[in-house]
């Protein structure tokens, strides 16, 4: 009976994972519109009853997926912002599919002050360290902090990221190469542990 158990859990824990996956790729490819609970039931390949028996309302639905994005991306942050290459990362991170499922929610939290309330608290943890490695950056470099402000510098370069991102998805591509290029060098320059970094 309790070798029961074990198996039970894995099989709940299988369809909420395709649930939440479900319903981020929907949102990913049709916007957060299009996922409803019947659309995610049958991308999950569900009953849609299913959805509403691990998740009461949508509202709950739409948390869960965020927090299980918001906190692998913040462990991939971690990760990739203690590497050699901080800066090269944060760009990365959030010109990423990731950043744009976050978008999504940005979108959704017009509607929704659940998820708004679930952003803000992400989002401060975020620019938490990317704040941090953009200012070890900078004082690598002997920046002046007062004059380039790490937030300030650090916002720029994840919201430049996030609209080239944003863009793309719509077709838009004029100006990107340009920029990307323009970024590319100047995070080679302030990069702390770049072999390429400047040496002014």
């Amino acid at each position: 009976m309790s070798s029961s158990r074990p198996d039970a859990r894995s099989r709940v824990g299988d369809a909420r994972r395709a649930l939440l996956s479900a319903t981020a790729q929907i949102m990913l490819d049709e916007g957060y519109a299009a996922a409803t609970s019947r659309r995610v039931a049958a991308k999950a390949g569900v009953k849609p009853a299913l959805v509403h028996y691990y998740f009461p309302s949508m509202d709950d639905l739409y948390l869960a997926v965020l927090r299980a994005g918001a906190e692998n991306n913040l462990t991939r942050q971690q990760d990739s912002l203690t590497g050699p290459t901080p800066l090269q990362a944060l760009w990365q991170l959030n010109n990423a599919q990731g950043a744009q499922l976050w978008m999504e929610f940005m979108a959704l939290a017009n509607h929704r002050k659940a998820i708004r309330s679930e952003i803000a608290g992400y989002a401060e943890r975020f620019r938490d360290m990317e704040e941090r490695a953009m200012a070890d950056a900078l004082r690598a470099h002997g920046v002046d902090a007062a004059q380039f402000p790490p937030v300030v510098m650090s916002m720029i370069v994840t919201s430049l990221a996030r609209i080239v991102r944003l863009e793309q998805g719509l077709g838009i591509t004029r100006g990107h190469a340009e920029a990307e290029e323009f970024i590319a060098a100047y995070l080679r320059r302030f990069e702390a542990g770049s072999p390429n970094a400047s040496r002014d």
